[in-house]
């Protein structure tokens, strides 16, 4: 399955460590990142990511251009949601998108780690059907 993974400047330590604990069932899939968030992941863990621009730079965007192809299968958005972002648009988008496709998203840690573990039993394999 493809998964996305997007997480802002304050939650970036948050996914390095979330990648590093969940690696084995990372490992076995196809990631997707913004640029910063991406290259961060791979530092730390040597999993292969595919990288697109930073986030503010067009990465969400072009990750968006994946959601509504439906080339993504899951998507782990560490968003603040404290501090607002100039690009808040980009942001909203993603999240709209994912309701309009039923791609599973998580916005926290909690979440993300509950959509990952049900991956790794097979309790999304019908992504694969819904694509058909």
């Amino acid at each position: 399955m493809n998964i996305g993974l997007v997480a802002h400047d304050s939650k970036k330590k948050l996914i390095q460590n979330f990648c590093i604990a969940y690696r084995g069932i990372l490992c076995k899939h196809e990631l997707y990142a913004t640029g910063t968030t991406g290259r961060l992941i791979e530092e730390v863990t040597n999993l292969s990511v595919h990288k697109y621009l930073a986030g503010h730079l067009g990465g969400e965007q072009q990750l968006g251009a994946m959601i509504e192809n439906d080339g993504i299968d899951l998507l782990i958005f560490l968003r603040d949601p404290l501090t607002p972002k100039v690009h808040e648009p980009d942001v909203n988008n993603i999240i709209r998108q994912c309701d309009m496709h039923n791609i599973p998203l998580a916005s926290n840690v909690a979440t993300a780690e509950l959509l990952v573990k049900s991956l790794d039993r097979g309790d999304l394999e019908w992504r694969e059907i819904y694509k058909q």
